[in-house]
């Protein structure tokens, strides 16, 4: 059993495939370094991510699986589930092999599975959008924090960008300690310190804007007056709303 170990970025996951190919190995897996592996007498191959590596890989792929194939196996990768480099690395030998665009050969076990990521990733990307809730500050920043259950924030950053061009934002997720940060020209990616995203999480009230809780209460009143009682449908709302999600919702705040 061979295991390649690369950091925890895509940049190095290609790596990992460029040293597959490069050691003209038969079998491996790929896995991140903060990843216990099942075997204890497998050879461990430790790789250094190398950004001239990860680019010949890209390119490779660019032309065998499209453009908007690579953008799905990377958006897969973004899942961070557990061994998903098994179905993103099968889908690529496979398409290396055929030499051609396989990602809609639901025939493939690979495939199929890297299209439920690919689902699954969607889906999150659509609620964080659509759930999304900002608080303005005295300093005329909106910011929201987020704990979505896939990496998701490099997916939203267009639809957030086009909606809010003329206003300042963060959103941050506590979950990964990053956050994108709009400045009404750019998009970059920031950190905070541990303590910092508490902070953020429960932020002093003094921060906020003047009339912050008061816009806060009134979407809170308007919610509840627009809500049809006898129309309620909790199974429903559920599914749409799932529980989990409702700690990001200003209506659904005490």
């Amino acid at each position: 059993m061979v295991y390649i170990v690369y950091d925890n970025t895509f940049e190095g996951f290609l790596s990992a495939i460029f040293e597959f190919y490069e050691r003209k190995l038969k079998d491996a897996f790929i896995r991140k370094e903060d990843v216990q592996l099942s075997s204890l007498f497998g050879d461990n191959i430790q790789i250094t991510t190398c950004e001239e590596k990860a680019k010949r890989v890209a390119s490779k792929l660019e032309k065998t699986l499209g453009s908007e194939g690579f953008r799905t196996l990377w958006k897969a990768w973004l899942t961070e589930e557990s061994h998903v480099e098994d179905c993103i690395f099968g889908s690529i030998r496979y398409g290396l092999e055929q030499q051609r665009n396989v990602l809609s050969d639901y025939g493939n076990l690979y495939v199929i599975e890297l299209s439920q990521k690919l689902k699954m990733i969607d889906r999150e990307k659509h609620r964080m959008e659509a759930f999304v809730r900002f608080q303005q500050t005295k300093d005329e920043l909106y910011y929201s924090v987020v704990e979505p259950d896939f990496n998701v924030l490099p997916l939203i950053i267009p639809h957030f960008k086009n909606r809010y061009a003329d206003q300042r934002w963060l959103i941050f997720d506590l979950k990964r300690h990053y956050g994108i940060y709009y400045d009404k020209k750019n998009v970059e990616f920031i950190t905070f310190e541990e303590l910092d995203s508490k902070r953020l999480q429960t932020p002093d009230k003094a921060l906020f804007a003047e009339n912050e809780q008061l816009y806060q209460t009134l979407w809170r009143d308007y919610f509840k007056s627009a809500n049809i009682t006898s129309r309620k449908n909790t199974k429903l709302h559920l599914q749409h709303v799932p529980r989990r999600y409702w700690k990001y919702l200003t209506e659904k705040r005490d």
